[in-house]
């Protein structure tokens, strides 16, 4: 145990510092609740445009469910694999970048016997450079990432370049790794297929992870989906295409990768400033008990410290009288 003046400043620090991570966590609160609004005001048109594209993909297709389009059109080798990673500019969000880039490594790790090469990274957030430090993937691209997100336009440099580079062939398959945003004490990072669309696709929503049931849209998007999909499994929509199949998906296909990488950005960011939130709220109350443990050790201190002196002066006094 420190001296009481020791202890004093201890106390004068994580005050200030409790000080700092309240704030904090105000301010993550506050950013919070802007980024589910937005969150789940978009979530269940991405969803929607999805499952439309994917019914006019196969509509437009042969019989065997094919579609001659460039950005559905599976390709027969993957050599070259680019993954588009969305993390946060600054730390103190406790797990979240490092359990998105775990992620992704995992599945670069469980795919790299069919891919030929190493994958490219497109960052979203200065965070996800550490894919290049402690994995030693290589960065093809970095994007500034706003704390609100709140116009698709913002992704449109990103997705144009998504589509240019797998349309020339230098890369047969585009991952983008997110963080789905399920509740503030939850958030599951995803790694999903963007590039070529899998038609075949059945279960990939931005937002409903791991059939989690929740209240409002969500729930009822799924329940409805998951329904009509186990009556209607070999139902075929009927769609009349004007001018052409192909000049409609040519406009509508593009539309899909923005929008569900605009969607992938406000699950993260909802995701990011959740788990800032929780974690400055810990650091809160964490700080709390420390203060409290070394208030204790302080009157211990002292009350030891006035026993010694009192000690002293009755031994000073007896001596005296003697």
């Amino acid at each position: 145990m420190g001296s009481t003046k020791d202890i004093q400043r201890r106390i004068k620090s994580i005050n200030s510092t409790k000080k700092i991570t309240k704030a904090m966590e105000m301010v993550a609160a506050a950013k919070m609740r802007r980024a589910i609004e937005a969150v789940l005001r978009t979530r269940t048109y991405s969803n929607l445009s999805w499952t439309t594209v994917l019914h006019l993909s196969r509509a437009a297709g042969n019989g065997s469910g094919e579609v001659a389009h460039p950005l559905l059109t599976k390709r027969k080798e993957i050599k070259k694999v680019g993954i588009v990673l969305i993390t946060s500019n600054r730390g103190l969000c406790a797990g979240y970048n490092t359990n998105i880039i775990k992620k992704v490594h995992e599945s670069v790790l469980m795919h790299e016997k069919t891919n030929k090469e190493k994958p490219d990274f497109m960052i979203i957030g200065k965070k996800g450079a550490a894919v290049n430090k402690y994995y030693n993937y290589n960065i093809a691209a970095e994007f500034p990432k706003a704390d609100i997100i709140s116009k698709v336009k913002e992704v449109y440099t990103l997705s144009n370049m998504v589509i240019e580079d797998y349309l020339s062939g230098k890369y047969d398959k585009i991952m983008v790794a997110y963080t789905d945003y399920v509740n503030a004490a939850k958030q599951v990072p995803r790694v999903k297929q963007l590039l070529p669309i899998d038609i075949k696709a059945e279960e990939e929503f931005l937002g409903i992870v791991g059939g989690d049931t929740r209240v409002g849209l969500d729930k009822e998007f799924v329940d409805e989906k998951q329904e009509k999909y186990l009556r209607d499994k070999d139902y075929k929509y009927e769609y009349v295409f004007e001018p052409s199949p192909e000049e409609v998906l040519d406009e509508m296909v593009p539309r899909l990768i923005e929008i569900q990488l605009f969607q992938a950005l406000l699950e993260s960011n909802a995701s990011e400033h959740s788990a800032r939130m929780t974690a400055m709220h810990q650091a809160t109350d964490a700080a709390k008990d420390m203060v409290e443990e070394l208030t204790l050790f302080y009157n211990k201190a002292r009350q030891a410290a006035i026993t010694a002196e009192i000690a002293e002066i009755s031994a000073g006094a007896n001596a005296l009288a003697e």
